[in-house]
């Protein structure tokens, strides 16, 4: 299913959005007028360190309740946070969109696609408000994460209301320290050296199941705020089986440097919170596996 995939592209899209996409998110109605809804949580602890392992949802509605009870409460018993990545600085995003985003082939990105996708593709866009031509200066991967972010943006979705942006809120209120695990440009080259061909089809499959994309985010969206790591570990483990190469460069190789950090970190006394993408920590080769691979333990946190 690619647009798993695509949904782990959205993540570093959040960031990069141009301002011509952006929109205004709705004001989230007020925390006790909402649904209260509890999303998964881990824990790794010894006698000295606790890490929290929160599995995040990049783009959310504010329609649900989900930062309180025991993911609040782990929030608040730690004394830092660590996300993939921070939000960046508008100033540092232009020159990371020249370096990886736009293509230096002279070719515009129409011009690359099958017919069938450059129809697929304008139909999209045409029906997300856009023209034909608007991402034609743009490497097909930076094409598809738009397209993400503008179907996202239809359905009421913004990253502005996703769990990073909430828990980043929280963490300057509380004046708790965050920090990142990877950096934007880290994230931005390994998207970049995807195979021109693997990012043409990721794009024209995106555009061609567009229909399809409120009935995956639904899904998604449930097993998110209903905490069912069984269903997402589902998701990813289809995700391996139809395209492993993207599996292990997107998911399982970032996962086993996340396990290493946290090994490190358990070294370090203090509790930390740890928000990723809900992905890395479900399914085969999660987080959590490669840590059982080094002798740690990972505790589901109940409700």
């Amino acid at each position: 299913m690619l647009k798993l995939f695509r949904s782990i592209l959205f993540g570093t899209a959040l960031g990069l959005s141009a301002p011509s996409l952006a929109q205004t998110a709705a004001a989230p109605a007020p925390a006790a007028t909402l649904p209260d809804t509890d999303p998964a949580l881990w824990m790794v602890k010894d006698a000295d360190t606790t890490v929290y392992l929160f599995g995040t949802f990049h783009a959310l509605d504010g329609k649900t309740d989900w930062f309180n009870d025991e993911v609040r409460s782990a929030f608040d018993r730690s004394g830092k946070v660590y996300l993939e990545i921070i939000q960046p600085d508008p100033a540092a995003v232009g020159p990371l969109m020249q370096k990886y985003a736009i293509a230096t082939d002279g070719k515009p990105l129409t011009s690359k696609l099958s017919d069938k996708g450059k129809k697929d593709f304008a139909a999209a866009l045409a029906e997300l408000g856009a023209p034909p031509t608007a991402f034609d200066q743009f490497k097909p991967f930076f094409a598809s994460m738009m397209l993400s972010v503008l179907q996202a943006q239809k359905l009421g979705k913004t990253g502005e209301q996703g769990a990073e942006a909430i828990i980043t809120k929280a963490a300057k209120a509380a004046g708790k320290p965050v920090d990142q695990l990877e950096t934007l440009e880290f994230q931005m080259s390994m998207f970049d050296s995807l195979p021109e061909a693997d990012q043409i089809k990721l794009l024209e499959h995106g555009a061609a199941t567009m229909k399809d994309t409120p009935a995956l985010f639904a899904r998604m969206t449930k097993l998110w705020n209903d905490g069912d790591a069984e269903g997402f570990a589902a998701l990813i483990n289809e995700m391996q089986s139809q395209s492993p190469a993207l599996h292990e460069m997107l998911l399982a190789r970032r996962n086993a440097t996340w396990a290493k950090w946290i090994e490190n970190q358990m070294k370090t006394p203090g509790t930390v919170f740890v928000a990723v993408g809900a992905g890395h920590l479900a399914g085969k080769d999660s987080v959590q596996d490669y840590l059982a691979k080094t002798g740690i333990k990972t505790a589901r946190v109940k409700y």
